[in-house]
């Protein structure tokens, strides 16, 4: 029985998203370093009082993201096992690296520069919409008329779609045209993983040249590249593809697929959200799949886990 880990990505952001893990002791110094990337800000006073708007500004909202699966690991740390599967979507792959790869604090000031980075390259009026319900054909036919570019590859036919404003106004509008199940317009200022970040790419990985990695990952375990799915073989290797995932597809699709492949048969994502965890059922129905946004309490996760890995 293996457990797969699931860090999700930005956009997902709420009031209560430290519920769980704002009081764990654990993850104290984490909650204390994120302060001094957010101004002063107590991350857990800043998602109580903030506006929405700057929850889900992108530098902000890659360090909580980042901060809230790096706390969930440190506080579950006893009831993770030995081999389990580890994937991130989006900015959740650097929370994924800092499961096993990178020193925990470092791992949060590695998403503020990777935000900036974007930033800087990012143009006015950027961003991701959802479309679901067309083919991956269709999908790609869209992009190319109009300019824009898919920036995930979800399950069940399900695709983040990256480009200006103006591009994604005009697939939204033929996609509905084309009576796709759901469109919906994400709440993030990049088109983050399309060619228009190419240059935030580059600066990344630069920026990576300086990080400390403890390779192999600790605990044995298995941590996925997002652009393609497989298992990070070298540190090297497994650093450009982290950076080159901020301006190419990720295939999520995909990595739920290796997840499968690995032997994962329980899937449990840190949030904050609920969508990776539903995601498990687009491949494979039956499955255990929760998020801490389900629970109540750290031990009620830890029990979940226990009792579905022994089933």
């Amino acid at each position: 029985m293996t457990l797969a880990i699931l860090y999700s990505g930005q956009g997902r952001q709420h009031r209560e998203m430290f519920a769980l893990t704002g009081d764990a002791p654990e993850a104290a110094h984490l909650f204390a370093h994120a302060a001094t990337l957010l101004g002063g800000r107590d991350p857990r006073d800043f998602v109580r009082s903030e506006p929405d708007e700057a929850l889900h500004r992108n530098r902000a909202s890659q360090i909580l993201c980042t901060l809230q699966g790096l706390a969930a690991t440190a506080a579950l740390k006893d009831a993770i096992p030995h081999g389990a599967v580890i994937a991130g979507y989006s900015v959740g792959e650097i929370a994924a690296w800092g499961a096993g790869l990178f020193e925990a604090t470092v791992t949060l000031d590695l998403a503020a520069r990777r935000a900036e980075a974007m930033d800087a390259s990012t143009r006015a009026g950027d961003g991701l919409v959802f479309v679901r319900g067309l083919s991956r054909g269709d999908v790609e036919r869209l992009c190319r008329r109009y300019g824009a570019a898919i920036a995930i590859v979800n399950p069940g036919e399900a695709f983040v779609i990256g480009g200006s404003r103006e591009a994604l106004n005009a697939v939204v509008a033929d996609a509905r045209a084309m009576h796709a199940a759901m469109v919906v317009d994400l709440p993030v200022e990049v088109a983050s993983h399309t060619e228009r970040l190419a240059e935030a790419s580059a600066v990344f990985r630069d920026v990576l040249r300086s990080a400390r990695v403890a390779f192999p990952p600790a605990a044995g375990a298995r941590i996925l590249s997002g652009i393609d799915g497989a298992t990070v073989v070298s540190a090297e290797i497994g650093l450009d593809k982290l950076a080159a995932q901020i301006s190419q597809t990720v295939q999520w699709a995909n990595c739920l697929e290796s997840c499968l492949e690995a032997g994962a048969t329980t899937f449990l994502e840190l949030g904050p959200g609920l969508v990776l965890s539903k995601m498990v059922a687009e491949i494979e129905t039956g499955l255990p799949a929760r998020s801490l946004d389900d629970f109540r309490s750290l031990q009620g996760v830890r029990a979940w886990i226990a009792r579905s890995l022994c089933a």
